[in-house]
């Protein structure tokens, strides 16, 4: 979990180093803490933007909700992560440990339960970390999606800055923890539709949205493979791959036909087994 200034250097571009260097000097790094190695932080810019790195990850897995399309991470994470290298914040992990610990098992579950209640998608995580299938169809998520694209720009039918789908990608990934894959395959379906119907309105941050849409796509094709050669699923897959080739965005194309035919081959692999 050590972060040295050559590490940070090694996930961005000199100039982004820079500048990042220049906003920790401004004291632009706010609201920062740490929980095991998880570190989120606010840093001002031109508004304020929520950044969240993982010390202990690869490259530390770093997420900015800001517009930067360019090579390696942005100014924001560096600022955080260059903090982390001379004044790491305290980890906060045995203070919850300890609250979790200390707390009434009657009044844990009770709060728990009025959280699950007003939230819904976190209610979505929990069903899935327990074990059960989702019951909101891809319509269902694909419209919650949407709505995401009506928030960040509601004035004009634009978007220009990134948005999260961390929350839908982490359901996805903890319906696939528990093996539920035709549960993960509806959460990566509404990701791409909603991507792929809302992709002409982006403006801006391209790269992010077109690494969210590969992402969702990969997912798709691979919890497909994953449901036990199911051969009307497969079916399913492939022709809804198949016609949101020639009827979704025209430049999102050739990602769809790539993904049919990969499913088709690792299919027809797994038959040959």
């Amino acid at each position: 979990m050590d972060v040295t200034e050559n590490m940070v250097r090694d996930v961005c571009t000199d100039a982004v180093f820079e500048r990042g260097e220049r906003y920790l000097a401004e004291g632009r790094v706010h609201e920062i803490h740490r929980v095991d190695a998880t570190v989120t932080a606010v840093v001002s810019g031109s508004r304020q933007y929520d950044v969240r790195v993982d010390l202990a990850a690869d490259g530390f897995a770093p997420w900015c909700d800001c517009p930067y399309d360019g090579p390696g991470t942005c100014k924001h994470v560096v600022a955080v992560l260059l903090r982390c290298v001379d004044d790491r914040p305290p980890d906060e992990g045995d203070r919850l440990d300890a609250a979790l610990n200390g707390a009434d098992a009657d009044e844990l579950r009770a709060f728990l339960r009025e959280e699950l209640v007003t939230d819904a998608d976190l209610r979505d995580r929990f069903h899935a970390h327990a074990g059960g299938s989702t019951r909101r169809s891809v319509n269902e998520l694909r419209t919650s999606i949407d709505r995401r694209f009506e928030e960040t720009n509601p004035e004009y039918d634009i978007v220009f800055e990134p948005i999260d789908f961390t929350q839908w990608f982490d359901l996805a990934n903890e319906y696939r923890k528990q093996g539920q894959y035709r549960s993960a395959m509806i959460v990566y379906r509404g990701l791409i539709e909603s991507l792929d119907d809302n992709m002409e309105r982006v403006d801006g941050a391209y790269d992010h949205f077109s690494s969210a849409f590969r992402r969702a796509l990969d997912g798709y094709v691979d919890c497909v493979v994953a449901t036990e050669r199911d051969a009307d699923t497969v079916t399913d897959a492939v022709a809804f791959l198949d016609e949101r080739a020639t009827s979704g965005t025209p430049f999102l194309a050739e990602h769809f036909e790539r993904a049919a035919a990969e499913l088709r081959e690792k299919v027809g692999e797994q038959s040959c087994e």
